[in-house]
């Protein structure tokens, strides 16, 4: 890969990410705005664990066949696509009354992010080989974080109270994605991105299809990676969806709980910069599995343990660290394994969230369940802390 391609590749990487940021963005204003929206709108527990995990759920039934069709159409028309479908819903999301609205309207947020979760990875296995996917990973993986920490820090505490109130900004953060698809398709256009990265003429037929499926299905070594999908997923989403509002029940203010959220995200950031750079230089992705782990286990025991002090925010810091190494991981094995490589990427990386999500969902509706039934939030989080053993034990399967 000569200079000019290599930075026109990373170019276009950042300028997807942003299709990312405004995901995440539009994603976490439920959580943020959780506990107000909890009282206007009326909602139990277990409906609002529903909401926060909405999303997620989404990717279960979608997610294998959204990463099918972009390994066809490519990842320039998937990213556009995936901004307007969740811009759209998000607008939609701003006027919902009641709960079966706002779920419904968050389930088309969970279509539209399939898209993008699905198209980046695709992006960079196009743009890069194999061995050099972990970097551009982690940096698409960065305009995820400052969507989420833009969320919490700027859009509870101060881009709500200036336009006045969740729905406004539910409204034009909708308005700004689909604003974004345009600029997207503009930008992958100019520089030279088809908008069909395929070799097969019948790229849409069943028989390619089903052979597709089949190739990751039987994977043995992907299945390890899903299996890191569930347990990554079921404490990230668990967490971002609750942390608010427990750190909220106790005793911090609204604005302090968002912004003391944004430690997770901080800390994740950290995680995804540094471990998978560290995994690669040192051949290491699998240890590294393991090590993110056990660190994620550590950091949610801090959290259940530390109340409102130093230990809890230590906790918070350490969970985001574990989760943070683990989700480029995730993305940037499926490309180097044997049988799957670049051409299968996006169906890889999908059944990783088809059935990773599992945990995604069970995450944030599982505190909210066991609150509703023990009136604590210490169960949920148990529950979390676990998911980081098993993540560690899946890497030492693969390391085996």
């Amino acid at each position: 890969m000569t200079s000019e391609a290599r930075r026109r590749a990373y170019g276009l990487v950042v300028a997807g990410a942003f299709s990312y940021t405004c995901l995440l963005f539009v994603w976490f204003t439920l959580p943020a705005y959780l506990s107000t929206i909890i009282e206007e709108v009326g909602l139990t527990g277990t409906e609002a664990g529903l909401l926060a995990g909405a999303v997620p759920l989404t990717y279960i039934p979608l997610a294998l066949f959204s990463g099918l069709a972009v390994d066809r159409i490519g990842p320039a028309r998937s990213l556009a696509t995936g901004l307007v479908v969740f811009g759209v819903a998000q607008i939609a999301r701003s006027v919902a009354g009641g709960f079966p609205t706002l779920l419904a309207a968050t389930v088309g947020i969970g279509v539209g992010a399939t898209a993008i979760t699905f198209g980046l990875p695709k992006l960079v296995a196009v743009l890069f080989p194999p061995e050099e996917t972990g970097l551009p990973s982690s940096l698409y993986l960065v305009g995820s974080s400052a969507g989420t920490a833009a969320a919490f820090g700027l859009g509870r505490p101060v881009l709500g109270p200036a336009l006045g109130g969740w729905r406004p900004l539910f409204l034009w953060s909708g308005v700004v994605a689909v604003g974004y698809a345009v600029v997207w398709l503009a930008l992958a256009r100019l520089a030279g991105l088809t908008g069909r990265e395929t070799e097969d003429d019948a790229a849409f037929t069943p028989g390619s299809i089903t052979a597709d499926a089949r190739a990751v299905l039987a994977h043995r070594e992907l299945r390890l990676v899903v299996l890191v999908g569930v347990t990554y997923l079921l404490v990230i989403h668990g967490l971002q969806g609750w942390l608010p509002t427990i750190l909220e029940a106790r005793g911090l203010s609204p604005g302090r709980a968002g912004q003391t959220t944004t430690l997770l995200v901080g800390a994740n950031v950290v995680g995804i910069l540094a471990i998978p750079a560290l995994a690669d230089r040192f051949d290491a992705r699998r240890l590294a599995i393991t090590a993110c782990g056990l660190v994620a286990f550590a950091g949610v025991v801090g959290v259940v343990t530390g109340g409102a002090t130093l230990l809890a925010a230590a906790g918070i810091v350490g969970a985001g660290l574990g989760v943070g190494g683990l989700s480029p991981l995730v993305r940037a094995i499926p490309p180097e394994l044997e049988g799957i490589g670049p051409g299968l990427t996006g169906a890889a990386v999908g059944l990783v969230f088809a059935v990773g999500e599992v945990g995604g969902f069970l995450g944030p509706v599982t505190v909210g369940v066991l609150h509703d039934l023990t009136g604590s939030y210490v169960p949920g989080l148990a529950v979390l802390a676990c998911g980081g053993i098993v993540a560690a034990f899946a890497g030492v399967g693969m390391r085996r």
